[in-house]
C-alpha cells in the first residue's frame, strides 16, 4: 500500500470543524492583524515553554533574524551554529551581516558538539545557535556552562513542546535559552495553513524590542524607533494554530510510539541504525531519521513500493556554494558530511495507521533480506 512521508490531509479530517470554526471567526470579525487569537497564542506557548513572553513573529526564519537583531549582531560578528541543518539557520546569520561559524555535530545526536563549539569561541562572537535536530533538545545545559557569556538563540523549530531533564527538572525547549524560535511551517509537529513563527524569552527588555522590531520598528503606529520588519503572525494563522494547540502533547506521543515500533523492528538489522536520544530527553519526533547503508539504493527501494521518504540534509550548509567565501572545505565538518550522506527519515505522523508502519518497515527489511 502507498505510504507517504506526511499526510497533512488525515490530520485535517480528524479537526477540520474546530479550526474551520476558527477561521470563520476571524473572518466575522475582520481583525486580521494582530487579532486575539495571535495574543492567545503567544500567552498559551509562553505557558507551554515555561517563559515569560512569546513574540509571533511571520515565519521561524524570521523567528531567527529577529532573535539575532535584537541581539544587535551585524557586520563583522560571529555566530557559531553547525552545518547539519536547514539552510534558515545560518542564512539568518549571513543576512544581519554576521558570519556564520560552523562546527561538527555529535555524531549520535545529530546535534551541535558542545566541546567544538565552545574551542570555537573569539572576541568576535555575539551568540551560538544549537539546533535542537529531529525533535530533541540540545544539550542546553552543557552548552551554557560551557560559554557563559555567549548568548544562546535556541533554533527549536522542530521541538514545541520536547523537553530535558536538567538536575531533576523538566526543562522546555526555548526555555533556557536568551532566545528561542518556533517554526509553524505546515510539516512540523505543530503546524499552520501557512507560514509562522514564535520567538520565546525570559528577558523583558528582549521581548518589548521583538515586538517593536516585528512591525517596523515601531511600538506606536507610524513612529519609528528603529528599522524594523514586517515579520506580525497572522490572524488566520494564529486561530488554526490556537486550534490546533490542545491536540500537540498527543500527537507528540503518536510519534513517540510509532518510533519505538521501528526501534524494535529494525534491532536486529544491523544495516540500519536508529536515532539515538539522550537520555533525559524527550523528543517529539518531528523527523524518525535513520543512518543506513546504502542509503540512496534504499530510497529508490522504498519509492518503487510507494513509500515515502526524505534526506534531511543533502549537503552539509558548509559545503553549499553560497558559502564557499568562508572557506570551508570537504573534510571540515566530516560527522555532518557522513550524516548527509547515511540519514532517511521515514513516515512517523501521528495518524500513521500500523499496517502503514507494517509496510515501512517490511519495505526496508526486504531491501536488506531480513
Amino acid at each position: 500500500m502507498p505510504v507517504p512521508l506526511l499526510d497533512l490531509r488525515a490530520q485535517h479530517a480528524q479537526i477540520k470543524d474546530e479550526v474551520v470554526r476558527a477561521m470563520m471567526q476571524v473572518v466575522d470579525d475582520q481583525l486580521f492583524i494582530l487579532g486575539q487569537p495571535v495574543e492567545r497564542l503567544e500567552r498559551a506557548v509562553a505557558a507551554l515553554s515555561h517563559t515569560k513572553h512569546a513574540i509571533g513573529c511571520a515565519s521561524g526564519t524570521d523567528a531567527l533574524l529577529l532573535a539575532l537583531r535584537v541581539l544587535d549582531i551585524g557586520r563583522g560578528d560571529e555566530v557559531i551554529t553547525t552545518p547539519f541543518t536547514f539552510f534558515a539557520t545560518a542564512g539568518t546569520i549571513h543576512n544581519v551581516g554576521a558570519t556564520p561559524v560552523f562546527v561538527d555535530i555529535d555524531a549520535s545526536t545529530f546535534n551541535i558538539a558542545i566541546g567544538q563549539a565552545a574551542a570555537a569561541v573569539t572576541s568576535r562572537t555575539k551568540a551560538v545557535v544549537p539546533v535542537d535536530l529531529f525533535g530533541q533538545m540540545a544539550r542546553i545545559e552543557e552548552l551554557s556552562a560551557a560559554m557563559p557569556n555567549v548568548p544562546l538563540i535556541e533554533d527549536a523549530a522542530q521541538t514545541i513542546g520536547a523537553r530535558r531533564r536538567i538536575n531533576g527538572e523538566w526543562v522546555m525547549a526555548g526555555e533556557r535559552a536568551t532566545i528561542g524560535t518556533f517554526s509553524f511551517f505546515p510539516s512540523k509537529n505543530l503546524g499552520g495553513y501557512g507560514d509562522g513563527g514564535m520567538m520565546v524569552t525570559q528577558d523583558d527588555a528582549l521581548a518589548t524590542r521583538l515586538k517593536r522590531l516585528r512591525v517596523h520598528g515601531g511600538a506606536t503606529q507610524y513612529f519609528h524607533d528603529e528599522v524594523g520588519y514586517n515579520s506580525r503572525l497572522d490572524t488566520l494563522q494564529a486561530a488554526v494554530l490556537e486550534a490546533k494547540l490542545p491536540h500537540l502533547a498527543d500527537w507528540s506521543g503518536k510519534r513517540r510510539e510509532h518510533a519505538m515500533y521501528y526501534d524494535r523492528a529494525f534491532a536486529d538489522v544491523p544495516e540500519v541504525r536508529t536515532p539515538t536520544i539522550d537520555a533525559g530527553n524527550e523528543s517529539i519526533y518531528n523527523q524518525y531519521t535513520i543512518r543506513a547503508d546504502r542509503r540512496d539504493g534504499l530510497q529508490a527501494h522504498l519509492k518503487g513500493k510507494g513509500i515515502g521518504s526524505a534526506i534531511y540534509y543533502p549537503l552539509p550548509l558548509h559545503l553549499q556554494p553560497c558559502f564557499q567565501y568562508l572557506g570551508y572545505r570537504v573534510g571540515s565538518c566530516p560527522e555532518s558530511e557522513r550524516a548527509a550522506r547515511e540519514v532517511l527519515s521515514l513516515p512517523v505522523y501521528p495518524e500513521l495507521t500500523r499496517a502503514q508502519q507494517d509496510e515501512v518497515i517490511g519495505g526496508v527489511r526486504s531491501f536488506y533480506g531480513h
